[in-house]
């Protein structure tokens, strides 16, 4: 897979946003053997099982001008990277307790000469602030998850949908969403034809507040 792919799923990029995104294989083969950030069989299939999967939270929920998103346990920036390049108007902070991984972003985003990513070293309980969105990939239970980010989102909506965590998860959710009457489920699969995609999904959650 290439990024000709993503092209494909994301028709209305620009020729900038195109570049790259063609951009990134390169630069994450280049500093994956530096600081390993990311499997060698993952790294070989970048485009689906990173850049791809990523852009799925995409398919869900169109982020508008000016939101601010948080991504947190980036790794070596997945979703936030692909998600920046897709919307180049809205501000994306990506978090990771680890500092080489985050040394990544920063090398990958100058590479990119995208200026929407702030990267910060740090566990998300330290940030300070408050988001649209809280994006993330399976760094956790979705109740430890939920402990975590609390307070750190926005009570106001920039968007049709009700602020909350946009959560990329596989297999079976059923036992560990139960205390959620809220969620809803996204199969990646009524968007990506991949195989891949058979068992992933995107969670979507609603942050409830009290009146």
């Amino acid at each position: 897979m290439t990024a000709e792919t993503i092209i494909e799923y994301f028709p209305n990029l620009s020729e900038i946003q195109q570049e790259q995104f063609r951009l990134l294989e390169d630069l994450y083969k280049d500093w994956n053997q530096k600081i390993n950030v990311v499997s060698r069989k993952d790294i070989d299939e970048l485009y689906i099982r990173h850049v791809l999967h990523s852009l799925g939270i995409a398919k869900i929920q169109q982020f508008n001008d000016g939101a601010a998103i948080l991504d947190v346990g980036t790794g070596g920036g997945f979703p936030g990277i692909p998600l920046a390049i897709l919307f180049p108007n809205v501000e994306f902070t990506l978090v990771d307790s680890i500092g080489k991984k985050i040394k990544v972003v920063d090398e990958v985003v100058e590479g990119l000469g995208i200026t929407n990513v702030k990267a910060i070293n740090a566990r998300v309980e330290e940030i300070s602030g408050q988001f649209d969105f809280i994006v993330s990939r399976a760094v956790a239970a979705m109740p430890t998850f939920v402990h975590w980010v609390k307070g750190k989102i926005k009570k106001e909506s920039l968007h049709d949908r009700r602020n909350g965590i946009l959560y990329l998860k596989g297999g079976d959710l059923m036992e560990e969403l139960k205390p959620y009457k809220t969620i809803e489920i996204f199969d990646l699969t009524d968007y990506f034809k991949e195989p891949f995609f058979e068992t992933k999904k995107v969670v979507y959650l609603p942050m409830k507040f009290k009146g």
